[in-house]
């Protein structure tokens, strides 16, 4: 008998473990910006198997399955984003009352303790009903490719209310303004919750949007604002879903003139194929706001979304995945928006993602062809670093007019690829006056002398005539672009 008690409350205390581990778990408390971006981890035991559902910011797991006991366990968690399969692994404990969760990333172990939720809570929301297909009104906004700067690639997180206010001041006393920027665009980690009338509100890092909305008005300029149709954005904070027309009645009352709207959590609730009535109830939405904003769709070029954005009333879409300041990616995603040329038009507008340029990864001779590139390719032209601390050089490539000038062209026809010989691709623009934007690039390691046929130019980086009857042959750096504008 001495040998069976042992043995029973071993059992016994496995079972209750067991018990205890069932439920719903909830992690996280409000960050310095006040927001919490809380993570849920409802969870059952049975049989030795743990299953349930893992809900932590854009992201809403199934677990695949697990290993261990509720003293150490893990869990291989899953969901489809589109066609990709998205997979994760928690480690986690439990001690007490408490659940501790440790999750790895780039080689770093964090751990967080999560605590009983009650029963539902940090569930998905239901699906909104989606609409009948319809093409939504033009709002008659951006007849050129917007100008501006965007938060994210610099701050990311970090973006608050001074610095968007530093940002204003700096485009104004650097001559940005002037030169074309008007925009001034809050990217994500700006949302707080939501008031007891579901309106939303900002976090501490941004106490007073309709004032900031103010400030940046009086220099002259325009404010931006993101959000998601999913319940949550890219970063966790509060998406638009279930209240895309009061969100859009709210920032209008603020004085926001330009959405960029983020697929991301919406990926939870609907598939790909839905995307599109998906952004058009937000297109219905600003419609409806009594304020002219420019519609900014971000999922990432899927679905062929440059054939179905202006149904939607969308001005400008994504057509590819985040930019990162370097050669590869930047080379990447620009040169290979030749396709997409007969989809640009004045109000509507391919988008290659946001400049990185003086962000400095890259080099100066990789800056201007970063910026001849999406001049050609009639891109939205979004600054991304730091407007108070540019040097010089990175202001001269910024705020060359006469590249600005191809970019925001009237005619709003995207440039294409003429011609591509191994490092060497020439690409070009026909422009409202006649004549064209000749683009040549060198995406080699050495410099390049490349002949081409033309009789008078201007060289739009070196602000100099080109008299060459016959041939010219430039001579184009290793990563440059020499950019001509040709008579024909």
């Amino acid at each position: 008998m001495k040998l069976i008690y042992p043995v029973l409350f071993l059992t016994l205390v496995s079972v209750a473990a067991a018990a205890d581990l069932t439920g719903n778990w909830v992690a996280g408390n409000p960050g310095s910006d006040g927001f919490a971006r809380k993570q849920y981890f409802d969870l059952k035991l049975e049989g030795g198997k743990i299953t349930g559902h893992v809900r932590t910011g854009q992201f809403y797991y199934t677990v695949a399955s697990s290993t261990g006991t509720p003293e150490a366990f893990t869990l291989d968690v899953e969901m489809m984003d589109g066609s990709q399969k998205r997979t994760a692994k928690f480690e986690g404990k439990l001690v007490g009352d408490s659940l501790h969760i440790i999750t790895r990333r780039n080689g770093n172990a964090s751990e967080i303790t999560a605590r009983r939720a009650p029963a539902g809570e940090g569930a998905m929301p239901p699906r909104i009903q989606l609409p009948t297909l319809h093409k939504v009104p033009e709002n008659g906004l951006a007849k050129t490719p917007p100008m501006g700067w965007n938060s994210w690639n610099k701050f990311a997180g970090r973006v608050d209310d001074a610095a968007v206010r530093g940002m204003a001041d700096a485009m104004v006393s650097s001559g940005m303004r002037d030169a074309g920027y008007i925009y001034i665009n809050i990217d994500d980690t700006w949302e707080g919750e939501r008031d007891a009338q579901g309106n939303i509100t900002s976090n501490k890092k941004f106490p007073d949007m309709k004032a900031l909305a103010d400030y940046v008005h009086s220099k002259g300029l325009k404010i931006g604002i993101y959000s998601s149709p999913g319940p949550n954005t890219c970063a966790g904070y509060e998406g638009s879903h279930g209240h895309e027309l009061q969100d859009a009645k709210t920032w209008a009352a603020w004085g926001i003139d330009y959405l960029k709207y983020d697929w991301c959590g919406a990926r939870n609730l609907y598939t790909d194929a839905e995307m599109q009535a998906v952004y058009q109830v937000m297109g219905d939405a600003l419609a409806q706001a009594g304020r002219p904003i420019v519609y900014s769709l971000c999922q990432y070029g899927r679905q062929d979304v440059w054939k179905w954005g202006p149904e939607v009333g969308g001005n400008l879409w994504r057509t590819t995945g985040d930019i990162r300041d370097a050669w590869d990616s930047m080379t990447k995603i620009g040169f290979e928006q030749n396709d997409l040329a007969p989809y640009a038009k004045p109000g509507h507008w391919n988008d290659p993602d946001m400049l990185e340029i003086g962000n400095g990864k890259m080099s100066a001779e990789e800056y201007r062809t970063h910026m001849s590139l999406w001049s050609i390719l009639a891109a939205p032209l979004l600054a991304g670093n730091d407007l108070r601390d540019m040097t010089q050089e990175i202001k001269d490539i910024l705020m060359n007019r006469e590249v600005i000038a191809v970019d925001q062209d009237a005619a709003g026809k995207q440039g294409r690829r003429i011609s591509k010989e191994n490092d060497i691709e020439i690409w070009s623009r026909d422009l409202a006056d006649g004549t064209k934007a000749l683009g040549i690039f060198n995406r080699g390691a050495v410099a390049q002398k490349v002949p081409v046929k033309l009789s008078q130019a201007r060289d739009l980086w070196a602000h100099k005539d080109v008299t060459a009857p016959g041939t010219y042959a430039p001579e184009v750096p290793s990563h440059g672009v020499v950019l001509l504008k040709v008579k024909k």
